[in-house]
Protein backbone atom coordinates (compact mmCIF):
# COMPACT_ATOMS: atom_id res chain seq x y z
CA UNK A 1 0.00 0.00 0.00
CA UNK A 2 1.27 3.41 -0.87
CA UNK A 3 1.41 6.11 1.72
CA UNK A 4 -0.18 9.51 1.11
CA UNK A 5 -1.75 12.32 3.16
CA UNK A 6 -5.28 11.90 4.51
CA UNK A 7 -6.17 15.53 3.84
CA UNK A 8 -5.57 18.47 1.55
CA UNK A 9 -6.58 22.10 1.58
CA UNK A 10 -7.75 24.49 -1.09
CA UNK A 11 -8.42 28.20 -0.66
CA UNK A 12 -11.69 27.64 1.20
CA UNK A 13 -11.89 23.91 1.85
CA UNK A 14 -10.46 21.23 4.08
CA UNK A 15 -10.81 17.95 2.18
CA UNK A 16 -10.09 14.88 4.28
CA UNK A 17 -10.62 11.18 4.76
CA UNK A 18 -13.71 10.18 6.74
CA UNK A 19 -13.36 9.87 10.49
CA UNK A 20 -15.53 8.02 12.96
CA UNK A 21 -18.10 10.50 14.20
CA UNK A 22 -18.58 12.25 10.82
CA UNK A 23 -21.92 10.51 10.35
CA UNK A 24 -24.00 13.15 12.13
CA UNK A 25 -22.75 16.03 9.98
CA UNK A 26 -23.12 13.98 6.82
CA UNK A 27 -26.63 12.89 7.80
CA UNK A 28 -27.68 16.49 8.41
CA UNK A 29 -26.40 17.51 4.95
CA UNK A 30 -28.09 14.58 3.20
CA UNK A 31 -31.44 15.25 4.90
CA UNK A 32 -31.21 18.93 3.94
CA UNK A 33 -30.46 17.98 0.33
CA UNK A 34 -32.58 14.88 -0.31
CA UNK A 35 -34.83 16.44 -2.95
CA UNK A 36 -31.86 17.72 -4.98
CA UNK A 37 -29.82 14.50 -4.61
CA UNK A 38 -32.62 11.97 -5.10
CA UNK A 39 -32.76 12.04 -8.93
CA UNK A 40 -29.02 11.45 -9.26
CA UNK A 41 -27.79 9.36 -6.34
CA UNK A 42 -29.27 6.01 -5.29
CA UNK A 43 -28.29 6.51 -1.62
CA UNK A 44 -30.61 9.54 -1.48
CA UNK A 45 -33.74 7.71 -2.59
CA UNK A 46 -34.65 7.20 1.07
CA UNK A 47 -33.64 9.29 4.06
CA UNK A 48 -30.83 7.58 5.99
CA UNK A 49 -31.00 7.33 9.75
CA UNK A 50 -28.24 8.82 11.88
CA UNK A 51 -27.05 5.29 12.65
CA UNK A 52 -26.91 4.39 8.93
CA UNK A 53 -24.88 7.51 8.15
CA UNK A 54 -22.39 6.73 10.91
CA UNK A 55 -22.14 3.07 9.83
CA UNK A 56 -21.46 4.23 6.27
CA UNK A 57 -18.84 6.66 7.55
CA UNK A 58 -17.06 3.91 9.48
CA UNK A 59 -17.14 1.61 6.44
CA UNK A 60 -15.69 4.35 4.22
CA UNK A 61 -12.97 4.99 6.81
CA UNK A 62 -11.93 1.34 6.59
CA UNK A 63 -12.03 1.45 2.78
CA UNK A 64 -9.79 4.53 2.84
CA UNK A 65 -7.31 2.77 5.09
CA UNK A 66 -7.15 -0.31 2.86
CA UNK A 67 -7.01 1.93 -0.24
CA UNK A 68 -9.99 0.25 -1.95
CA UNK A 69 -12.12 3.42 -2.10
CA UNK A 70 -10.97 6.91 -1.15
CA UNK A 71 -14.05 8.70 0.13
CA UNK A 72 -13.39 12.31 1.10
CA UNK A 73 -15.34 14.78 3.22
CA UNK A 74 -15.51 18.48 2.35
CA UNK A 75 -15.53 21.12 5.07
CA UNK A 76 -15.50 24.91 5.00
CA UNK A 77 -12.00 25.69 6.25
CA UNK A 78 -13.09 28.71 8.27
CA UNK A 79 -16.44 27.68 9.79
CA UNK A 80 -15.86 23.92 9.95
CA UNK A 81 -19.26 23.30 8.31
CA UNK A 82 -19.70 20.00 6.44
CA UNK A 83 -20.25 20.99 2.81
CA UNK A 84 -20.45 17.69 0.99
CA UNK A 85 -18.68 14.57 -0.06
CA UNK A 86 -16.37 13.53 -2.85
CA UNK A 87 -13.65 11.01 -3.36
CA UNK A 88 -11.70 8.79 -5.69
CA UNK A 89 -13.61 5.64 -6.57
CA UNK A 90 -13.45 2.73 -9.06
CA UNK A 91 -9.73 2.59 -8.38
CA UNK A 92 -7.40 0.57 -10.56
CA UNK A 93 -3.99 0.79 -8.87
CA UNK A 94 -2.26 -1.11 -11.71
CA UNK A 95 -2.96 1.62 -14.24
CA UNK A 96 -3.52 4.41 -11.68
CA UNK A 97 -7.06 5.14 -12.81
CA UNK A 98 -9.64 6.85 -10.57
CA UNK A 99 -13.17 8.19 -10.78
CA UNK A 100 -14.15 11.36 -8.92
CA UNK A 101 -17.65 11.39 -7.51
CA UNK A 102 -19.24 14.29 -5.66
CA UNK A 103 -22.30 15.82 -4.07
CA UNK A 104 -22.86 19.08 -2.21
CA UNK A 105 -25.38 20.09 0.40
CA UNK A 106 -28.13 22.33 -0.98
CA UNK A 107 -27.31 25.37 1.17
CA UNK A 108 -23.74 25.43 -0.19
CA UNK A 109 -24.52 24.89 -3.88
CA UNK A 110 -23.79 27.64 -6.39
CA UNK A 111 -20.76 29.04 -4.58
CA UNK A 112 -18.02 27.26 -6.54
CA UNK A 113 -17.16 24.86 -3.72
CA UNK A 114 -17.48 21.73 -5.83
CA UNK A 115 -15.41 23.18 -8.66
CA UNK A 116 -12.75 24.06 -6.09
CA UNK A 117 -12.95 20.58 -4.54
CA UNK A 118 -12.67 18.76 -7.88
CA UNK A 119 -9.68 20.88 -8.88
CA UNK A 120 -8.02 20.13 -5.53
CA UNK A 121 -8.75 16.40 -5.66
CA UNK A 122 -7.55 16.21 -9.26
CA UNK A 123 -4.25 17.89 -8.32
CA UNK A 124 -3.95 15.54 -5.32
CA UNK A 125 -4.51 12.45 -7.51
CA UNK A 126 -1.88 13.61 -9.99
CA UNK A 127 0.68 14.65 -7.37
CA UNK A 128 0.22 12.08 -4.61
CA UNK A 129 -1.22 9.06 -6.43
CA UNK A 130 0.57 9.35 -9.80
CA UNK A 131 -2.77 9.20 -11.61
CA UNK A 132 -2.70 8.35 -15.29
CA UNK A 133 -6.46 8.68 -15.80
CA UNK A 134 -9.15 10.45 -13.80
CA UNK A 135 -12.82 10.17 -14.77
CA UNK A 136 -16.01 11.95 -13.84
CA UNK A 137 -19.20 10.08 -14.70
CA UNK A 138 -22.62 11.63 -14.30
CA UNK A 139 -26.20 11.11 -15.32
CA UNK A 140 -26.54 12.70 -18.76
CA UNK A 141 -29.50 14.73 -17.45
CA UNK A 142 -27.53 16.12 -14.49
CA UNK A 143 -26.61 19.50 -15.94
CA UNK A 144 -25.01 20.80 -12.74
CA UNK A 145 -22.69 17.81 -12.32
CA UNK A 146 -21.67 17.96 -15.99
CA UNK A 147 -20.96 21.69 -15.61
CA UNK A 148 -18.49 20.95 -12.79
CA UNK A 149 -16.65 18.47 -15.03
CA UNK A 150 -16.52 21.00 -17.85
CA UNK A 151 -15.45 23.93 -15.63
CA UNK A 152 -12.59 21.86 -14.25
CA UNK A 153 -11.24 21.04 -17.71
CA UNK A 154 -12.38 17.44 -18.07
CA UNK A 155 -12.96 16.25 -21.64
CA UNK A 156 -16.25 14.61 -22.58
CA UNK A 157 -15.16 11.26 -24.02
CA UNK A 158 -18.62 9.92 -24.73
CA UNK A 159 -22.09 9.05 -23.56
CA UNK A 160 -22.93 5.52 -22.44
CA UNK A 161 -26.47 4.93 -23.60
CA UNK A 162 -29.04 3.02 -21.54
CA UNK A 163 -26.44 1.94 -18.98
CA UNK A 164 -28.15 3.11 -15.79
CA UNK A 165 -31.48 2.72 -14.08
CA UNK A 166 -33.19 6.03 -13.35
CA UNK A 167 -35.18 6.70 -10.18
CA UNK A 168 -38.41 6.14 -12.14
CA UNK A 169 -37.22 2.71 -13.32
CA UNK A 170 -36.43 3.80 -16.88
CA UNK A 171 -33.04 3.39 -18.53
CA UNK A 172 -30.79 6.44 -18.67
CA UNK A 173 -27.49 7.59 -20.11
CA UNK A 174 -24.14 8.43 -18.48
CA UNK A 175 -21.69 11.12 -19.57
CA UNK A 176 -18.04 10.10 -19.21
CA UNK A 177 -15.47 12.89 -18.77
CA UNK A 178 -11.75 12.31 -18.27
CA UNK A 179 -8.33 13.81 -17.84
CA UNK A 180 -5.44 11.68 -19.07
CA UNK A 181 -1.71 11.98 -18.38
CA UNK A 182 0.07 13.32 -21.44
CA UNK A 183 -3.06 15.01 -22.78
CA UNK A 184 -4.75 17.14 -20.08
CA UNK A 185 -1.93 17.00 -17.52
Amino acid sequence: MISFPESLETDRLLIRAPLWGDGAAMNEAILESLEELRPWLPFARTAPTLEESEAFTRQTRLEFLNRSNLHLRLFDKHSGKFIGSSGLHQIDWDIRSFEIGYWIRTSCAGNGYMTEAVNGITAFAIRELAANRIEIRCNAKNVKSAAVAERTGYTLEGILRNNRLEENGELGDTKVYAKVRGLEF
